[in-house]
C-alpha cells in the first residue's frame, strides 16, 4: 500500500490516544501513590501496636531458631544478636529443647499451648507465662512459631503471699487457743511438781533414801519437760503468730536448733521408720542479719520437705557453714527421690507440687524464696532423680540495704 501522509485527522486520534494512555497511567501512578502511603499508614499502626506491647515476643523457625525478635526481647536480655540462635540455648544454655517446651508443642499439634517457667535473668529468678501460637502463611510453607513471655513473677508472689497469710492467720487462731488449753494444766504441773521438789527434804527423814532419790529423779523430770512443752509452745506461737518486721542478729545455728526441737515428736515417729537427722553446724559461724521468725519459717519448709521425700529409711544433713564469698549458708540434704530435671525450674513457683493431694498445695518453696529475696540471700536446689536433693540458703553476711 503506498505510503500517504497523515490527515488532521489522524493526528487528532493519535493525540487524544496519547492523551488517554498518559491519563491512564498518572491515575495509576496516584493509586499506587495512594496505596503505598496507605500501606506505610498501616505499618506505622502495627509497629505502633507492637511497641506497645509489654510482653516479650519472638518469631521460631520450626528448629527453634529465633527469627525475630520485638523491642522488649532486646530490653530485657543482653543478648545484641540473637537472631538465629536457638531459643533453648539462649534461655537455659542447653543444647537440646527443653522438656515441656510450648514451642515445640504447638509445632507438634498445631494448636495454642500454654506453660509456665522460672529463668534466671540478670541474677535472677523471674517466672514468665508463655504462649506459643502457630503462624500460618499462604506464602510460605514452611510453619513458623509466634512465643509470648509474660512476667508473671510479682503476681504469683501475691498470691503466695494471699494464700501464706491466710494460712498462717488461720494457724495462729489454733496456735493461740492451744496455747491456752495447754499451759493452764502445764502451769498445775509444773506447781504441783515444784510443791513434791520442796517437801522432799521433809521426807528423806521418814522414808527410804533409794525412795526418795527416785521421787526426785520423777521430779525433775516432770519439770524438765514441762519447760520443755512451754517452749514448744512459745516456739509454736513465734511461727504462727504475725509480728513486726524487724532486722536484728540472726543465729542460723539457733535458727536449726529450735526447728528441730518444733519438730522433736515427728521426728521420733520418723526415726522409728529409720530415718536419721545429722547436723554439721559451724561452730564460729557469725550471725546474719535478718528477721528470725521468717528464717526459721525457711528452715521449716526446707526440713519438712526433706523429710516428705523419703519414702522409707534414709537420711538428712543440716550444715551451717560460711562459703568463700563470706556468705553464711544453710544446706538441707536429703536422701530421698529426688526432683525430675524438668521440675527443678518449678520448684520455686507457687502452686507448683509433686506431693500427692492434702500433702501440700506448693507454697512453700515459693515463700522460702520470697523470704531469702527479701534478705538479699540466695537459694539453690541441686538434685538428681533417685539421689535425694540438696537445698542451700546464702545470706550476705554485710547487705547494703535491708528493709
Amino acid at each position: 500500500m503506498p505510503w500517504r501522509a497523515p490527515s488532521l485527522e489522524d493526528l487528532i486520534g493519535i493525540e487524544h490516544s496519547k492523551l488517554g494512555f498518559f491519563q491512564e497511567l498518572r491515575q495509576t501512578i496516584e493509586a499506587l501513590k495512594d496505596a503505598n502511603a496507605q500501606s506505610s499508614q498501616r505499618r506505622r499502626e502495627i509497629a505502633a501496636i507492637l511497641d506497645g506491647i509489654t510482653d516479650i515476643m519472638m518469631v521460631l523457625s520450626p528448629e527453634l531458631r529465633i527469627l525475630s525478635v520485638n523491642h522488649v526481647f532486646r530490653q530485657t536480655f543482653p543478648d545484641p544478636a540473637p537472631e538465629g540462635k536457638f531459643c533453648h540455648q539462649l534461655f537455659r544454655g542447653q543444647d537440646q529443647p527443653c522438656p515441656d517446651c510450648p514451642a515445640s508443642r504447638s509445632l507438634a499439634t498445631g494448636d495454642i499451648c500454654r506453660e509456665t517457667a522460672i529463668f534466671k535473668i540478670g541474677g535472677k529468678n523471674v517466672q514468665y507465662e508463655m504462649v506459643a501460637s502457630p503462624i500460618h502463611h499462604p506464602d510460605d510453607p514452611e510453619q513458623h512459631i509466634l512465643v509470648f513471655k509474660r512476667d508473671v513473677t510479682r503476681e504469683k508472689e501475691y498470691q503466695a503471699k494471699f494464700y501464706q497469710a491466710e494460712k498462717m492467720a488461720t494457724i495462729g487462731m489454733l496456735a493461740t487457743g492451744v496455747a491456752h488449753e495447754v499451759n493452764n494444766p502445764l502451769t498445775a504441773i509444773f506447781g504441783f511438781a515444784e510443791g513434791l521438789r520442796r517437801r522432799l527434804p521433809a521426807l528423806r527423814e521418814k522414808v527410804d533414801p533409794r525412795v526418795v532419790d527416785d521421787v526426785e529423779d520423777y521430779v525433775s523430770t516432770i519439770l524438765q519437760e514441762c519447760r520443755r512443752c512451754q517452749d514448744i509452745v512459745t516456739t509454736l506461737l513465734t511461727f504462727s503468730r504475725h509480728k513486726t518486721v524487724s532486722f536484728s542478729p540472726v543465729s542460723l545455728n539457733a535458727v536449726v536448733e529450735d526447728t528441730l526441737k518444733l519438730l522433736r515428736s515427728h521426728l521420733k515417729q520418723r526415726s522409728q521408720a529409720k530415718i536419721t537427722v545429722r547436723t554439721e553446724l559451724s561452730e564460729d559461724l557469725p550471725p546474719v542479719s535478718g528477721d528470725e521468725h521468717q528464717i526459721k519459717q525457711v528452715m521449716l519448709n526446707l526440713l519438712v520437705n526433706a523429710m516428705d521425700a523419703i519414702a522409707g529409711p534414709g537420711r538428712i544433713v543440716i550444715t551451717t557453714f560460711q562459703s568463700s564469698s563470706g556468705a553464711v549458708c544453710l544446706s538441707v540434704a536429703d536422701s530421698g527421690c529426688g526432683v525430675k530435671p524438668e521440675h527443678l525450674d518449678k520448684l520455686f513457683e507457687p502452686f507448683f507440687t509433686t506431693k500427692r493431694a492434702g500433702k501440700g498445695i506448693g507454697i512453700g518453696l515459693s515463700t522460702c524464696m520470697s523470704i531469702v529475696a527479701k534478705h538479699q540471700g540466695e537459694i539453690a536446689v541441686q538434685s538428681e532423680p533417685g539421689q535425694g536433693a540438696t537445698f542451700t540458703v546464702k545470706f550476705p553476711l554485710n547487705p547494703e540495704k535491708l528493709p
